[in-house]
């Protein structure tokens, strides 16, 4: 506003600029699109909690805030309760973006799936709240073999050895997860209007896409060669 003024004559103020963020909503959905990484046959599902009410300990707190009146909700994960969305996220073994869906905070992780894994095809790994033979039967036609593990009070099974190594490696998306809310800053309470905050959650996304350095298995050609065999 002031050193580069004459480098940007019609700079406007930030009021207006907040008025303009919804325009460039569907440009940076299309070029998000770009931005998403190839499908190398190993794939990483996790989904994540939006909170657009801080300190949900407190019930009043949620009825005062209109901006996502009729689109949030209140939901639970393993770390408690809370008010907002969640963010269903699809990763490669490189790092790199595949898909995302965002739901109401009452959406059970299983329901965005099929949607989520239409253009995949290979092995699918999710932690143990994905587990459901139908889900695992309708994506399997389409060549997605979803992969997790098994709760306590499941029969044990056989299971091939790379698959318990590449669920280990499930900490590469959650690392994602918290990079996206605290790197690229797609997640805080302060939004004013849904436009707005899709434009932020787009937003966030590209400039992830855009660092120079991913977390990755580092997994080479030879190796995604040799998976059939290993598998």
């Amino acid at each position: 506003m002031h050193h580069l003024r004459s480098e940007f004559p019609h700079l406007v103020s930030c009021n207006r600029f907040v008025e303009l963020m919804p325009l460039v909503l569907v440009p940076l959905c299309l070029y998000l699109h770009t931005r998403f990484g190839p499908v190398t046959g190993i794939s990483f599902i996790d989904s994540t909690p939006f909170l657009v009410v801080k300190n949900i300990c407190h019930n009043r707190r949620i009825d005062r805030h209109k901006v996502f009146a009729g689109q949030a909700a209140r939901g639970k994960t393993s770390m408690g309760w809370f008010f907002g969305f969640k963010l269903h996220l699809v990763v490669n073994d490189q790092g790199d973006l595949l898909a995302f869906y965002l739901t109401p905070g009452t959406v059970d992780d299983r329901k965005p799936v099929p949607r989520l894994t239409e253009r995949l095809f290979g092995k699918l790994f999710g932690d143990k709240g994905y587990i459901s033979k139908p889900l695992a039967a309708q994506i399997l036609e389409n060549d997605v073999q979803l992969i997790t593990g098994i709760r306590k009070n499941m029969e044990n099974k056989l299971m091939p050895l790379m698959h318990k190594i590449l669920l280990r490696k499930r900490a590469l998306i959650e690392t994602i997860n918290d990079q996206l809310k605290n790197i690229s800053q797609i997640s805080h309470t302060r939004h004013r209007s849904v436009d707005n905050f899709l434009v932020n959650l787009v937003a966030g996304f590209i400039a992830y896409t855009h660092q120079p350095k991913k977390l990755s298995l580092n997994l080479r050609n030879e190796d995604l060669a040799a998976l059939p065999a290993l598998i």
